[in-house]
């Protein structure tokens, strides 16, 4: 078993290992690579919003009581990656090699600073607050939420 900051912080440097390697890829014009590691972060990040939009955080502010805190945060930003997204996947399919380079460090740095914020407050308090926090995760390990 393991924890949600445990489990949820190790997604997020999976998705952030795939994204660096659709960069790398872009930044060297291999095409059909980028492709390939960018569609597995795409989706690896749509299932990760997923968890914790449709499981972890209504599971949080029913446990809390707290809906216009942390996680309301949290959804605005994930809107913010999802249009950053967008824009990426666009970029990408017009083979847009600086525009998609630009687009990435945009994306980078906010989720850089979105999973600190989570690794550092949000999971921790998750884990306090959730008592069947490790059966979440045990269900996360064996489906796709999206």
């Amino acid at each position: 078993m393991s924890s949600i900051p445990e489990y949820m912080t190790a997604k997020h440097r999976e998705c952030d290992e795939v994204f660096c390697q659709a960069e790398a890829a872009v930044a060297e014009r291999n095409w059909p690579l980028a492709l390939t590691n960018w569609q597995c972060f795409a989706s690896e990040l749509t299932e990760h919003l997923a968890q914790e939009e449709e499981v972890l955080f209504p599971q949080f502010e029913q446990a809390t009581g707290m809906t216009t805190g942390p996680t309301q945060v949290m959804r605005m930003e994930h809107q913010q990656m999802r249009a950053l997204v967008q824009e990426l996947d666009n970029a990408l399919a017009a083979k847009a090699k600086d525009e998609y380079l630009g687009l990435a460090e945009t994306l980078m740095v906010m989720m850089q600073q979105h999973n600190m914020k989570e690794e550092m407050m949000l999971y921790p308090m998750m884990a306090q607050h959730l008592s069947d926090g490790d059966q979440l995760i045990e269900g996360f390990k064996g489906s796709k939420v999206a």
